[in-house]
């Protein structure tokens, strides 16, 4: 019996990259921008390291204010580099590429926010202790403080990307972009505030840590969704 050779067809030997691939390579092209990254970082550092010279070096101002200003100057920092999460793509083509493969672009979009939150979220987030050093909070709120920038950074990542998908084809968004997202992100920024400084009071603040894992996984249901949507919407236009 002469063996055939069985030539496997067009569709299984042209794949599209899986979400984990599409992962590796928005990771490498973010750490091959390494501007990108550290400004927001050192906007974040800078704002809260000057904060005690602009209100003045009262322990007692600072600490009652710290959970709010870390959490607003977490949220100023994460927008900062919202503005280029698509931009890139979108003037070399790659973002028209993307719309164009076989699998949903869900999953670039869910790749590019995650990407993003590991570029700025993440950091702020495990710089938060030593800034609450710096401003005095209690020790009793550097866990939750941690914990909610955690998972307040990611939503706010997820969020953003359907601002960012939406002004794509603008040359300047960017006070459009804050205008679309802000509103979305003020549950964030109060259940996130609210947490620590309910574990700066004593109190239970699970509830608040629930409530912002919730707002967490339906980011990460219905944004990516969106902003596919939007991103079509910007290439049609």
């Amino acid at each position: 019996m002469s063996s055939v050779d069985v030539q496997p067809p067009v569709s299984e030997a042209r794949t599209s990259p899986g979400f984990v691939a599409l992962f590796r390579i928005e990771m490498l092209l973010a750490l091959r921008k390494r501007a990108d990254i550290a400004n927001p970082l050192l906007f974040f550092v800078t704002v809260l390291a000057l904060l005690p010279l602009g209100v003045g070096p009262g322990p007692d101002l600072l600490a009652k204010m710290a959970p709010g200003m870390i959490w607003v100057m977490a949220l100023l920092a994460t927008m900062l580099s919202q503005e280029s999460l698509f931009r890139g793509d979108f003037e070399d083509g790659t973002l028209e590429q993307l719309t164009l493969l076989p699998q949903p672009l869900y999953f670039a979009v869910l790749a590019k926010s995650l990407v993003h939150w590991v570029a700025t979220g993440l950091p702020l987030a495990l710089l938060s202790p030593l800034l609450a050093l710096m401003l005095n909070l209690p020790v009793e709120g550097y866990l939750c403080l941690f914990i909610s920038l955690f998972l307040g950074t990611a939503s706010l990542s997820l969020i953003g990307a359907i601002g960012a998908a939406l002004t794509v084809a603008l040359r300047r968004p960017g006070l459009l972009l804050a205008l679309i997202v802000m509103p979305l992100y003020v549950p964030v920024l109060i259940f996130g505030t609210g947490a620590v400084q309910a574990a700066i009071d004593g109190y239970a603040y699970s509830a608040q840590l629930a409530i912002l894992a919730a707002l967490l996984a339906a980011a990460a249901a219905l944004a990516p969704l969106a902003a596919a949507g939007a991103i079509r919407i910007s290439l049609d236009n």
